[in-house]
């Protein structure tokens, strides 16, 4: 009997401190600085990701935490990446 399927969602609605895992990134939705900058940050399919804190207001960027680093995301950005909860 296999598990139910948990669906993805953005990396911008994910609660802070809730371990996911990287489902999909949508490139096609991203400025390819954009993409190569996550690319290179090590974001792709099966990272382990984290939000860390969120701009008080809403509409800056995201702080999350990949591997054992830290980095700063714009929300379209966040918004592109989709994500299941682990466990």
């Amino acid at each position: 009997m296999s598990s139910p399927m948990i669906p993805a969602l953005s990396l911008e609605s994910l609660p802070r401190r809730q371990r996911a895992t990287v489902a999909t990134i949508d490139w096609s939705h991203l400025a390819v600085a954009e993409a190569r900058r996550l690319r290179e940050l090590g974001f792709d399919e099966g990272v382990g990701v984290e939000v860390l804190h969120r701009a008080t207001l809403g509409q800056g960027p995201i702080a999350c935490r990949i591997g054992r680093m830290t980095v700063a995301l714009r929300r379209v950005v966040a918004r592109s990446i989709h994500v299941s909860l682990a466990g």
